[in-house]
């Protein structure tokens, strides 16, 4: 136990490493775009006055070390400062689209990672047949086309011409539950397709991988029936590289969320950010950029972690 609790706080440690270094690459690449930021706020009949005024705001007459750590502190407690462009603090602003985002990739979770298990374990069993060659087909067509591509497919067959689900996922604070699930259907179809047929080829791969093991052999000279044979003894035993691309694709499902929002206008966090580029609304860039970062990290860890306790070679390297 004591080689698990070690494992972990290494990993642990590397996360908050990369955090660290990650939001020296957000506030420097944000340092580094051309242009004045004061400038670019106020506009360019701003008098020079106003101009200092507003550095002095933001803190640009300061150093940019201290901007950073003053940024970074802030960040850790939850406040990222004010937006530049309403003047509201970037914490509520941020707050009810992350919520948002986070029941858009919950509901499409919720559909993709039942389904593609289920649907790797029936390729599995029909390995080299009519259902599994058609599966793999549609899987890599989902893998290798882009979220918005889809998602413009998606409304033009489920929206435009058949009227099922509308385009847009306008959402308002008093609507029901089933109606929210109703509108929201086609962005989270979307990132099904992409996720779904990443983690079917893994479940499918780690099954056959372990089909030829000699415990298999022995179960299946037995008599055990084939499904019986890859529910109670190849899936266990495949689960290490199942939850890890499960929970790579739970991180991508929150981090690339933003094209999919982008196509059908849902007001989430992706959809913030991109308004916050062409508006220069930098504080909000900044928070959006370190969100997305620390969920990656943090679904990665999840993945390690899960690696570590499902594979006893992991919690025993030596």
């Amino acid at each position: 136990m004591g080689d698990v609790a070690s494992l972990i706080l290494k990993r642990l440690a590397l996360g908050v490493v990369t955090l660290f270094v990650i939001s020296i690459l957000i506030f420097g690449a944000v340092e580094m775009l051309p242009g004045d930021i004061a400038q670019a706020v106020l506009g360019q009949s701003a008098t020079p006055e106003n101009l200092a005024a507003l550095r002095e705001q933001m803190g640009l007459d300061q150093p940019a070390i201290v901007r950073y750590f003053h940024w970074l502190t802030g960040a850790i407690s939850g406040d990222f400062g004010n937006s530049l462009v309403t003047g509201e603090r970037v914490s509520s602003t941020i707050g009810p689209r992350l919520l948002n985002t986070l029941f858009l990739a919950s509901y499409a979770a919720a559909i993709a990672v039942p389904l593609a298990i289920i649907l790797g374990i029936l390729v599995a069993l029909a390995r080299n047949s009519v259902f599994d060659r058609v599966a793999n087909i549609l899987a890599l067509t989902a893998i290798s086309s882009p979220e918005f591509f889809l998602g413009y497919v998606l409304i033009l067959y489920l929206s435009v011409k058949t009227g099922l689900f509308p385009a847009i996922s306008s959402l308002q604070g008093d609507m029901s539950f089933g109606d929210l699930l109703y509108r929201t259907f086609l962005p989270a179809l979307t990132m099904v397709l992409v996720v779904m047929a990443h983690m079917m080829r893994m479940t499918r791969a780690a099954i056959i991988n372990l089909l030829a093991s000699p415990y298999i052999e022995m179960a299946r000279l037995k008599g055990v029936p084939s499904w019986k044979v890859i529910v109670f003894h190849a899936l266990p035993n495949a689960l290490a590289p199942i939850i890890n691309v499960v929970a790579l694709n739970l991180a991508y499902l929150i981090t690339g969320v933003v094209l999919v929002e982008v196509v059908f206008v849902y007001p989430g966090v992706g959809q913030l950010l991109v308004d916050a580029v062409s508006k220069r609304d930098f504080p909000i860039v900044q928070a959006c950029c370190l969100i997305f970062a620390a969920t990656f990290i943090l679904l990665n860890l999840a993945a390690d972690v899960g690696s570590i306790l499902t594979n006893p070679r992991l919690r025993h390297p030596k």
